[in-house]
């Protein structure tokens, strides 16, 4: 299975979710394509991971269209779709004590371990060393996954979804955890990729502002399963919207391209 060239990267159109007669989403709608970074927000319980799941091609909408690389859901494989995907999950479900170099190159064969008696190519080495450095992980290469620190893992994980080398990177609270020098590193190791990456799109979901980074360019905002707003991340992260957003008065701050929040 190929990508489908020249359109967009993602499309949800009128998306529904009802679980147990829930409804989890509601008339939601969002194109994503080449070279943005859009970020979804929102407060605890407001839909962002199960519309991750959809755009990820991990579930499936009641009713709507999703799109992913330009497959229509419920129309495409989605155990191969998911192969192009980049997609970080911080609560990586790893019980083996593998080296950040085989976790990194478990992402050529979408595995959690390591394939029995796979052996990876020299393309594949040198991408994943490529990877390792532009994490800042080189010298953590060799070091086992219980060593490392909740940042160095969230890096590791990056590299790992970027062996592929899809088009979409979906990064879900990738912060979540980290201390104030860890979230910053994996912050600027994202400004970076993007950097270097042009026609790469990602979307990062959080509910803390001060974990986008300074490249994000368009963002979401979900409260109770809807829509209050998207579009340019300028026009959507303001004082007023995000305060609605999340029922609290709050005062909305951009300094060198970073977002801060008080109320």
């Amino acid at each position: 299975m190929e990508p489908v060239e020249g359109g967009p990267v993602l499309r949800a159109a009128d998306v529904d979710v009802v679980r147990d007669g829930n409804v989890l989403l509601r008339s939601i709608s969002l194109t994503v394509r080449p070279g943005e970074h859009w970020a979804l927000l929102g407060p605890n319980g407001a839909g962002k991971s199960t519309f991750l799941d959809l755009l990820g091609a991990v579930k499936h909408p009641t009713r709507g269209v999703v799109e992913v690389l330009g497959h229509r859901l419920g129309r495409v494989d989605v155990r191969e779709l998911r192969s192009l995907l980049g997609h970080v999950n911080p609560r990586h479900s790893l019980d083996s004590a593998l080296r950040v170099r085989e976790i990194v190159l478990t992402g050529a064969t979408n595995t959690i371990e390591l394939v029995p008696r796979w052996t990876p190519s020299v393309e594949e080495e040198r991408h994943a060393r490529e990877l390792i450095e532009l994490m800042g992980m080189t010298g953590k290469a060799e070091a086992r996954w219980p060593h490392l620190s909740q940042g160095e893992r969230g890096r590791a994980l990056i590299a790992r979804a970027l062996m592929p080398r899809p088009r979409l990177l979906l990064l879900d609270e990738p912060a979540t955890g980290l201390d104030l020098a860890a979230r910053e590193q994996l912050l600027s190791s994202l400004d970076t990729l993007r950097r270097e990456n042009p026609a790469l799109a990602t979307v990062l979901v959080t509910h803390h502002l001060e974990e986008l980074p300074a490249s994000t360019t368009h963002a979401l905002l979900l409260r109770e399963g809807e829509c209050m707003a998207y579009g340019p991340v300028d026009e959507v992260l303001t004082t007023d919207l995000v305060s609605k957003c999340f029922d609290h008065p709050v005062r909305i701050s951009r300094v060198d391209g970073r977002w801060s929040a008080r109320a």
